[in-house]
């Protein structure tokens, strides 16, 4: 995958907020409604907005990091389950940061070193993860209480969070101005529309970090007996900090081959494979096979046996990190109190690829003045087929 790819257009699929919209017109309305979720240390007040669908799917977000916070999903039996671990209220996400859920940018996952070289000038970004910057350093955008620009009912129900991050935040260069939307539609598609400009040439890669259970956050068993696709020929090893190779290395014969559905603790454990030693578990990029598209393509499947639940994750982006929470030690109390442990959770993270700016091979993410960035993705959940 070479960093010209263009993207290739799909026509099958469900798209972004634009498609959504297009609900039919005795399709039932879906709400949205905002509340205050309470006062933030330095005194600003975060907003809360619910989006409500007619199938008993629901969505609650925080203008604190534009997170994610929640996701109700009714299981087979009909019983609805929060299917996001994190917390109960904004406060934590604040004071206990974790990611759960947050909008992670300018550069989602790592960049080597905490720099990168652009257009001849060298650039050093906070070493927020040992030798390494993460997430967009100390304070990227899951740290940051955005503006609520428009919140909205109908057949789509919507809400547009905006941001500005000025020119040498956190060391990138350029005055940044973003917008994410979360759009929920009658059937429980929820789209996240990621939308950037800016003044100067500069890199950006955003997305979502949910951590996913199937099964409902804090059940015993976790999301481990979950069953998981991930149509993806090749993955991006990494070294003992986490950082790519380089190489683009098949998945085929190895614990890293999801393509066909399988559990995922059935490769957890395999110390015989060092990227699992390096990962302490699964924390990997994996090259999707569809590559950068026009509009959002399949990137993972994550299916409940017990409830029947299922999650598919779309996007226009050419990979997806799949994470075991493997920092997760049981020392972390998030929703009702339940201790999150390894393999509670998954993250399923489209995204350009990790340390993009200084991996010439992998796919840029640069973007310039009168070049939008944007990213669309899709958690689109339901009911798996039953087994037969």
């Amino acid at each position: 995958m070479g960093s010209s790819g263009r993207p290739r257009s799909s026509a099958w699929l469900v798209v972004s907020a634009a498609v959504l919209a297009c609900a039919g017109q005795n399709a039932m309305a879906a709400e949205a409604r905002q509340e205050s979720a309470g006062t933030l240390a330095d005194g600003s007040e975060a907003q809360a907005i619910t989006l409500k669908a007619a199938n008993g799917v629901s969505a609650r977000v925080l203008s604190y990091g534009a997170t994610l916070q929640s996701l109700m999903v009714p299981g087979r039996t009909g019983k609805a389950a929060d299917i996001l671990l994190g917390y109960d209220d904004v406060q934590s996400y604040e004071k206990r940061p974790n990611y759960f859920g947050v909008t992670v940018g300018r550069y989602a996952n790592r960049i080597a070193g905490g720099t990168f070289t652009f257009d001849g000038k060298a650039y050093q970004l906070p070493l927020n993860d040992k030798t390494n910057s993460l997430h967009g350093g100390f304070k990227g955008f899951d740290k940051q209480n955005w503006k609520v620009d428009s919140v909205k009912s109908g057949p789509v129900a919507s809400v547009t969070f905006s941001h500005v991050s000025p020119d040498g935040d956190q060391g990138y260069p350029g005055t940044l101005t973003t917008r994410v939307t979360y759009s929920l539609d009658e059937k429980g598609n929820l789209g996240i529309t990621f939308e950037a400009e800016t003044d100067k040439p500069t890199v950006v890669n955003m997305t979502n970090h949910a951590l996913f259970n199937m099964a409902g956050e804090g059940s015993p068993l976790g999301a481990m007996g979950q069953r998981l696709t991930i149509p993806a020929s090749t993955y991006t090893p990494v070294d003992a900090r986490l950082i790519p190779t380089g190489e683009l290395r098949k998945v085929a014969g190895t614990v890293f081959d999801f393509r066909k559905g399988r559990r995922i603790a059935d490769g957890l454990r395999d110390g015989t494979d060092e990227q699992i030693r390096f990962g302490r578990g699964y924390d990997h990029n994996f090259a999707l096979d569809k590559g950068l598209t026009a509009a959002p393509q399949l990137a993972a499947r994550l299916v409940d046996p017990a409830s029947g639940r299922m999650l598919e994750v779309l996007t226009t982006e050419p990979g997806v990190q799949f994470y075991t929470g493997n920092f997760l030690d049981g020392t972390l109390a998030g929703k009702g109190g339940h201790l999150y442990r390894m393999g509670d959770g998954i993250a399923l993270e489209p995204q350009k690829f990790p340390d993009a700016p200084n991996q010439p091979g992998f796919l840029s993410a640069r973007v310039d003045p009168g070049k939008p960035y944007r990213h669309v993705m899709i958690f689109r959940v339901g009911m798996a087929p039953k087994a037969r």
